[in-house]
C-alpha cells in the first residue's frame, strides 16, 4: 500500500508550532494583550486535539466485541423465533393461522433488523458524539477571537472619543498587525477543526467542520475589510516600525 504524502495531510505538530510562534509574536508586539492569552489557550487546545483525533481514529475493540456479541445473540434469537413460527404454521392447517404466523414473523424480522442496525452503529455514533463535543469548543473560541477585534474600528482612528468609547491606543500600523493576528488565529483554528474531519469521515462531523471553516473564512473576510480601510485611509503614510523594532522582532 502506497504511503500517503505528508503534504496531503495536516500535521498537528506544525499547527502547534505556528500557534506557539504566533503567541510569541503577539506578546512581543503587544505585551500583556488578552489576545496572546487566547492564543495560548488555543495552543493548549491544539495539544489536546492532536491526542483526541488520534484516539477517535483508533478502533474501539471492546465496544466492537460487545456489538459482535449483541449481533450474534440477535441473529440466534431470530433463527429460534423463525423456527418456532414455522413449526406453528405447519401445525396450523387453516389459512388464517398461517397468515397470522407469517405476519408475526415479518414484524419480528423488521424489529430485529432495526435493533441490529442500531447496535452495529454504536461505535460510529460514539465517535461522532466525541468529535462534535470537541468541535463545539472550537466554535466558542472562534467567537472569543472575534470579540477581540470587534472594537478595533479603523474608522475611529481620527474620531473624537467620548468617556464611554472603548480604549483605542493603537497606531494604524499596530492596528493592522493586531487584526492580522486575529485573522491568522482564525485560520489556524479552522485547521485544528479539520483534523477531526481528516480522521473521521462521519458526514455530520464533516459538515460541522465545514460550517466552522465557513465561519472563520467569513470573519477573516470582515477583518481584512478593516485592514483595507486602514490602508486606504492612511495610504503610504502608515507608520512603519523603526529599525530597532525590525532588528529586535523580525518574525513579528
Amino acid at each position: 500500500m502506497k504511503k500517503a504524502s505528508k503534504f496531503r495531510t495536516l500535521d498537528p505538530a506544525l499547527i502547534r508550532a505556528s500557534l506557539d510562534q504566533l503567541a510569541r509574536r503577539i506578546d512581543e508586539r503587544f505585551p500583556g494583550a488578552g489576545l496572546a492569552n487566547v492564543c495560548r489557550d488555543l495552543l493548549a487546545l491544539a495539544k489536546e486535539t492532536a491526542i483526541a483525533a488520534q484516539e477517535i481514529n483508533r478502533p474501539h475493540f471492546f465496544l466492537r466485541f460487545i456489538i459482535w456479541l449483541a449481533i450474534t445473540a440477535g441473529v440466534a434469537l431470530l433463527i429460534v423465533v423463525a423456527q418456532l413460527i414455522l413449526g406453528g404454521t405447519k401445525a396450523n392447517d387453516d389459512l388464517f393461522g398461517t397468515l397470522q404466523g407469517i405476519d408475526s414473523g415479518f414484524n419480528i424480522v423488521v424489529l430485529m433488523g432495526a435493533t441490529l442496525f442500531f447496535v452495529s452503529s454504536l461505535e460510529a455514533r460514539w465517535k461522532q458524539r466525541k468529535a462534535l463535543f470537541a468541535l463545539h469548543e472550537f466554535r466558542s473560541i472562534i467567537h472569543v477571537i472575534d470579540m477581540h477585534q470587534l472594537t478595533k474600528d479603523p474608522s475611529m482612528l481620527a474620531a473624537v472619543h467620548t468617556s464611554s468609547s472603548p480604549e483605542r491606543s493603537l497606531s494604524p500600523f499596530e492596528l493592522v498587525r493586531y487584526l492580522d493576528y486575529c485573522s491568522e488565529m482564525l485560520s489556524l483554528t479552522a485547521k485544528l477543526a479539520a483534523l477531526y474531519a481528516e480522521k473521521l469521515s462521519d458526514p455530520v462531523v464533516v459538515d460541522t467542520v465545514g460550517d466552522l471553516e465557513r465561519l472563520t473564512s467569513d470573519l477573516s473576510g470582515k477583518i481584512w475589510q478593516k485592514i483595507t480601510i486602514v490602508q486606504s485611509l492612511e495610504g503610504r503614510d502608515i507608520p512603519l516600525p523603526s529599525a530597532g523594532q525590525l532588528i529586535g522582532s523580525q518574525t513579528v
